[in-house]
């Protein structure tokens, strides 16, 4: 077909390398020293699309179509040498840096990272990138190059389609068609991105669906910028409050809670701006600082910053120590900034420069080492997998919540600390715990035939880790359990995420749907980390509804959530113990006598004298800041018998 496919304008954008240094360097920032997102990785998209789309649309102008082989060998060429440098280097790591409680993590995400569908694993595994008491791999990052990789398969599918449109129909208006293909892309993905942060923000910080119009702002931002016309003192205006806004995005937004959604607009517009201001350069626009050759060269090498900064960090922290001054985080960026340069120019450089079938072979032998490598891992963390502790009941040898004060632990604990954030309770392999929508998904434990008593689970999490203590009970006293239990939701009539409210809901219904099936509910009474003296009127009026339904409330208090990961606590000091008098302070129950709530509080067997220590009774307590193992739950079960079954007996 003779003809451009789509004149642009053609224009080197200095200020785009400079604007990605930025960005690498405000990810970084925010990450060592603030602890938060700061709106970078939303640039680096924003800045793909534009690229990306300025690249395949020269490419079709040159081929007259898209090649498959070019397209992916040029991205290949560009984006495996870093990556693989750096799981190399991780991959090796893991043997004796990496913590033995993240050792299966880092394994999985090693794979993931490697095909990059790291975005998803961390999704699927429920991690969430902005709790900084979540234990982090040091690919937890990798995230963003996932769902830029995915990025590039989705343009490629859609330019080959919009290109086979240009040849068939031949008289279409190419500018306009992408134009409108991007909108509805754009449009349709911030809607959905909006709705899902509302609903369920951990999944969508990492699903590429609520991510794509960040893209595809990019290409309409590469389509029509060239157009837009504005006066020069207003577009060096512009431009610089698009950089001061860019680096107070993180201070200004809480993005823990606001991202990936309709907040991220903000960066992205900031990046327009800076974009926009560059159309007309002069001496006095930020164009021209972010033109400066030491930027436009640190720009050059900013993907690598992105990528090592955090490995560096996280290496630092799994050895040395979690708080990082002013000395140590500015020696993890330069270190950041020496060893892209190397990778780059030395590894990523020499590879993209080449061209033919060695080029690839020798990348593909990389890939290979890197592979066999994390092939090494798993086969060790396999063959070392102990018996799988939910099976072991307590004993004298591992006492758990019932051991004496002056007990000194064994050098065998339970379970083994590589393996440890698998010991949870079974209702998460099962998939009775529910993450995504507002569903009800009861499942049964304990004795489901010829029971004597049915007890009733429900409530978040913390409801759940439970469920090991009353199955020790169950199978003794022929109790059957229903577990209904739903992540980060309570049993609660107070404010919650609108998903959860809409569980809540949903569990009402069901309870009252089959409120002569149970003998009791057991449930949690309040939060762990509240300082408040009184129980939340949001669980008071939870009860009252159980009452109404003539159900008896068996309550325990929340275990403390503490503000430190316990495993990651006990790997760096064997014996440091954390108070939690200010999660535990002295709470009046009585508001909730005419409930018809029984509240018991079992704290002491598990942070005796408001003093939390990882190891009790040669059991670990938690998997993480607030959730106990199941091994330390089931040692619960001759703890709460007593209580339990003389709730039981009298309802």
């Amino acid at each position: 077909m003779d003809g451009q496919f789509l004149q642009i304008e053609k224009r080197f954008r200095t200020e785009i390398e400079g604007l990605r240094f930025i960005a690498a360097l405000l990810v970084a920032i925010y990450h060592i020293w603030l602890g938060r997102v700061s709106g970078g990785v939303d640039v680096f998209f924003i800045i793909s699309g534009y690229l990306i789309t300025a690249s395949i649309i020269s490419k079709i102008n040159k081929q007259g179509y898209l090649s498959f082989s070019k397209y992916f060998g040029g991205l290949l060429k560009r984006l495996l040498p870093n990556v693989l440098v750096i799981l190399t280097v991780v991959a090796i790591a893991t043997f004796w840096i990496i913590p033995s409680s993240i050792y299966g993590k880092t394994i999985k995400e090693l794979i993931a990272s490697l095909f990059y569908y790291q975005n998803l694993q961390l999704a699927f595994s429920h991690t969430d990138y902005l709790n900084s008491e979540q234990a982090k791999t040091p690919l937890e990052h990798f995230w963003a190059m996932s769902i830029q990789g995915q990025f590039y398969v989705i343009w490629f599918i859609l330019f080959s389609f919009i290109v086979l449109l240009w040849k068939k129909l031949k008289t279409i208006h190419i500018h306009t068609t992408i134009n409108i293909i991007l909108i509805v892309l754009f449009l349709s993905s911030l809607t959905f991105s909006i709705f899902q942060t509302s609903t369920n923000q951990q999944f969508a910080y990492f699903n590429p669906v609520a991510r794509v119009w960040q893209f595809a702002l990019g290409g309409l931002v590469y389509l029509n910028l060239f157009k837009i016309k504005i006066p020069v003192m207003l577009s060096n205006i512009l431009g610089w409050i698009g950089l001061v806004g860019l680096i107070l995005t993180g201070i200004i937004f809480d993005v823990s809670t606001m991202f990936p959604g309709y907040v991220a607009l903000w960066p992205m517009t900031c990046a327009i701006l800076i974009l926009l201001s560059g159309n007309d350069p002069s001496h006095f626009g930020v164009e021209a600082l972010l033109s400066r050759p030491i930027l436009m060269k640190l720009g050059g090498i900013s993907f690598g910053i992105y990528l090592w900064h955090w490995v560096l960090l996280s290496f630092y922290k799994y050895t040395v120590d979690t708080h990082i001054s002013t000395l140590i985080g500015i020696g993890i960026i330069l270190l950041s900034i020496a060893l892209s340069a190397i990778t780059t120019n030395l590894v990523e450089k020499p590879i993209r420069h080449s061209f033919g079938k060695p080029v690839f072979m020798r990348l593909g032998a990389f890939f290979t080492v890197v592979l066999c490598l994390i092939g090494t891992l798993g086969f060790n963390y396999k063959l070392n997998n102990p018996t799988y502790v939910k099976d072991l009941p307590p004993n004298h040898a591992f006492p758990g919540a019932t051991a004496k004060a002056d007990y000194q632990n064994k050098k065998k604990i339970l379970p083994h600390i590589k393996y440890i954030t698998n010991d949870k309770s079974d209702a998460y392999d099962d998939g009775g715990m529910i993450y995504q929508g507002a569903k009800v998904k009861p499942l049964t434990y304990g004795q489901k035939d010829a029971y004597e008593y049915h007890i009733l689970l429900v409530g978040g999490s913390h409801s759940s880790h439970w469920l090991g203590a009353l199955q020790q009970i169950a199978e003794k006293e022929k109790i059957k359990i229903t577990h209904l239990c739903k992540a980060n939701a309570r049993f609660t009539m107070g404010e919650q995420d609108a998903l959860s409210q809409k569980w809540m809901e949903n569990t009402k219904d069901y309870i009252k749907k089959h409120k002569d099936d149970y003998d009791l509910v057991f449930t949690t009474a309040d939060v762990g980390n509240d300082e408040e003296t009184d129980v939340p009127q949001g669980f008071i009026d939870a009860f009252r509804y159980l009452e109404s339904l003539d159900l008896p409330i068996f309550a325990v208090r929340d275990t403390p959530r503490l503000d430190v990961n316990a495993i990651e606590a006990y790997e760096k000091n064997k014996n440091v113990t954390i108070d939690v008098s200010k999660q535990l302070p002295d709470k009046n129950f009585q508001p909730m006598e005419d409930t018809g709530a029984k509240i018991y509080d079992y704290n002491n067997f598990i942070v005796p004298n408001h003093t939390f220590k990882p190891v009790r009774g040669n059991v670990f307590v938690f998997f993480d800041s607030s959730h106990m193992t199941n091994t330390f739950s089931r040692t619960l079960g001759p703890v709460i018998k007593d209580d339990l079954m003389r709730e039981l007996k009298s309802a």
